[in-house]
C-alpha cells in the first residue's frame, strides 16, 4: 500500500484531479458573471472541495508544512461551525493543493479559460442568442444631497453590461483579464502592448462607465510598464516595501472607514442643513474620500444593524453575516469571516509580498498592490468563488515562502 501511495504521488493523478477542480470552479465564475442561474453550485463546491482534498493528500509536505495546514484548517472547521458556510475550508484546501503546480502554467489556464467564457457570454449578448447587452438604470452618480436629502430621482441612464448582468461586472472581469494577461506574458509585454491595453481599457470605460476598474487598470499598466523598463526598481528592497506599506495603508483605510462610517454618515447631514459637519478635520476628510469612492462608506450604515461597520465584526463572525453585500472588501474580509481568519488571511498577504521581493517578482508586486487598493472599494477577490481569487494561486504556489530557505537567502 505505501508503495501504491507513492506511486500515485509520483503519477499525473494529482495534476489532473487539480486542473480538473480548477476548471469546474473557473467555470462557476463564468456561469456566475452571466445571466445564467447555477442550481447545482453548492454541490459542485462539494465536488471541487473532494478534488482538491485528494491533490493535497498527493502532495508531499514537511512536517512545519503540515502542521500550518492543519492550523488554518482547524480555524477554517471553527469557522464553519460559528457560520454554517464552508468557505475557508474551501480555500485553505485549495492554497494547498496549489503546491507543485507551475504557477504561470496555473496562471495561464486560468486566464485563457476565464477569456474564453466572458467571450462566450459577450458574443451570446451582442448576437441576441442570450443575455442583455445594455442596463439602463440609476448608477449613483449623484452626491447624496440631491437624491436622499432632496428627494430628488437619481437619474436613470444605459450603460453596457455585453451579457454579464451590470457595466461593473464587465469592468472588474476586464481587469482581471488585463492582469493575469499581463502577468503570464510580462517577460514579452512592450510599450505598444501597454498602448493597446490601455486604449482597450479605455473603450471599456465608455461602454460601462466603472470610473473605478478604468482608473485601477491604468494604474496596473502604468505600474507593470515601469517595472518593463526601469530595470533597478524589479530588485530595489524599497520597492517591495512601499508595496508593503500601501497595503497596510489599505487596511487602516478600510478599519478606520468600518470605525467612522455613522459619523461620516452624520458629517454630510451637518454640512448639508447647518453648513457645518460639526466634526473634526479626519471625519471631514473622510467625507471628501467617500465622494470620490461613490458613498461607499456610508454604504457602511444602509442597514438597521450598520452591518458593515466594525460593531458588528466578531472573532469567527455569525451565520447572520453571510448573506448581506457591501463593495468594500477588506471590510468584508472581515465582517463576513471574522477578525481571526481576518487576521490570518492579512498575515498570509504579508508572507507572500516577502515571497515576491526574494523571487524579484516585480509584476507580481504590481498585481499585489494594485489589487490591495482595488479591494478597499470593490469585494470582488473576497468570495465563495474560489476562481475570481487568482491571488490565492500564487500564494499556493509560493507555500514554501513561510519556511524559507537560508542557504537561497546567503546566496
Amino acid at each position: 500500500m505505501v508503495e501504491f501511495y507513492r506511486g500515485l504521488k509520483k503519477s499525473r493523478l494529482p495534476w489532473y484531479l487539480f486542473y480538473i477542480g480548477l476548471t469546474m470552479e473557473l467555470l462557476i465564475v463564468v456561469v456566475d458573471k452571466s445571466n445564467l442561474t447555477n442550481p447545482v453550485e453548492g454541490r459542485l463546491f462539494q465536488i471541487t472541495f473532494a478534488l482538491f482534498f485528494l491533490k493535497l493528500l498527493l502532495t508531499d509536505h514537511t512536517v512545519k508544512e503540515w502542521c500550518v495546514i492543519l492550523l488554518l484548517e482547524l480555524v477554517a472547521v471553527v469557522s464553519y461551525g460559528v457560520t454554517g458556510a464552508n468557505d475557508l475550508i474551501r480555500i485553505v484546501t485549495f492554497v494547498a493543493a496549489c503546491k507543485d503546480i507551475p504557477l504561470r502554467q496555473m496562471m495561464k489556464y486560468t486566464f485563457y479559460v476565464t477569456l474564453a467564457g466572458c467571450m462566450v457570454i459577450v458574443l451570446l449578448a451582442v448576437t441576441g442568442v442570450y443575455g442583455e447587452i445594455s442596463l439602463t438604470q440609476a448608477y449613483g452618480r449623484e452626491d447624496a444631497e440631491t437624491t436622499l436629502y432632496v428627494g430628488v430621482e437619481a437619474a436613470k441612464e444605459t450603460r453596457y453590461t455585453l451579457g454579464m448582468g451590470h457595466p461593473n461586472a464587465l469592468s472588474c472581469m476586464f481587469l482581471m483579464l488585463v492582469i493575469m494577461g499581463v502577468y503570464v506574458y510580462f517577460a514579452q509585454m512592450k510599450w505598444y502592448l501597454y498602448l493597446f491595453l490601455m486604449l482597450l481599457n479605455v473603450g471599456v470605460y465608455k461602454l460601462a462607465g466603472s470610473r473605478t476598474s478604468m482608473l485601477i487598470t491604468t494604474a496596473f499598466l502604468a505600474g507593470a510598464c515601469v517595472m518593463t523598463y526601469v530595470k533597478f526598481l524589479r530588485r530595489n528592497w524599497l520597492s517591495y516595501l512601499c508595496g508593503g506599506l500601501v497595503f497596510l495603508l489599505c487596511i487602516g483605510f478600510s478599519v478606520d472607514a468600518a470605525v467612522c462610517a455613522q459619523r461620516v454618515r452624520d458629517a454630510k447631514w451637518n454640512a448639508f442643513f447647518y453648513e457645518d459637519p460639526r466634526d473634526n478635520g479626519h471625519i471631514v476628510a473622510l467625507t471628501k474620500i467617500d465622494r470620490y469612492i461613490s458613498g461607499r462608506i456610508v454604504s457602511l450604515t444602509d442597514t438597521e444593524e450598520n452591518d458593515g461597520m466594525i460593531h458588528t465584526w466578531s472573532a469567527f463572525s455569525c451565520p447572520g453575516n453571510m448573506d448581506h453585500y457591501f463593495d468594500m472588501g477588506w471590510v468584508k474580509l472581515f465582517y463576513r469571516y471574522g477578525i481571526v481568519p481576518g487576521i490570518l488571511y492579512l498575515a498570509a498577504q504579508l508572507v507572500f509580498l516577502r515571497k515576491l521581493y526574494r523571487c524579484r517578482d516585480a509584476c507580481g508586486l504590481v498585481v499585489f498592490t494594485v489589487l490591495a487598493v482595488y479591494t478597499v472599494v470593490e469585494a470582488h477577490l473576497i468570495s465563495v468563488y474560489i476562481g475570481r481569487n487568482f491571488l490565492l494561486m500564487m500564494m499556493g504556489s509560493c507555500e514554501a515562502a513561510a519556511f524559507p530557505d537560508k542557504s537561497a537567502d546567503q546566496g
